[in-house]
C-alpha cells in the first residue's frame, strides 16, 4: 500500500517536472523571432514562434502600382515560409512531449 503511494507521487512529480519543461520550451519558442523571406528578399516578414508578425520589408523595386498581384503575391510567399519555419520547429520543439504518450 505504501509503494503504491509513493509510486504514485512520483509520477506526479514527473508530470509536474514535464509540464514546467513543455511550458519552458513553449515559451522559449514563442520568443523566437522566425523570418520569411520571399523572391531575393524582395519582402520579408518576420514572426514570433506564437505566430505574430513583427515585421515587414518590402524592397522598392517590389512595389509596382501596375501590378498590385505581383506584391500580394511576394507578401503571401513571405508569411508562408514564416509559418513553414515555425511550424516545422514548432513539431521539433514540442513534439517530443508527445512521441510515447498513446492517443496524441
Amino acid at each position: 500500500m505504501m509503494m503504491r503511494g509513493m509510486n504514485m507521487q512520483s509520477m506526479m512529480k514527473q508530470m509536474q517536472k514535464l509540464q514546467k519543461n513543455m511550458k519552458k520550451d513553449q515559451d522559449e519558442l514563442n520568443a523566437t523571432v522566425f523570418e520569411g523571406h520571399a523572391a531575393d528578399d524582395a519582402v520579408v516578414v518576420k514572426f514570433t514562434g506564437d505566430h505574430k508578425m513583427t515585421d515587414i520589408s518590402i524592397k522598392e523595386e517590389a512595389i509596382d502600382p501596375d501590378d498590385v498581384d505581383m506584391l500580394q503575391d511576394l507578401v503571401l510567399m513571405a508569411v508562408n515560409d514564416a509559418m513553414s519555419k515555425i511550424d516545422k520547429q514548432t513539431q521539433e520543439t514540442m513534439g517530443k512531449y508527445s512521441r510515447n504518450i498513446p492517443g496524441l
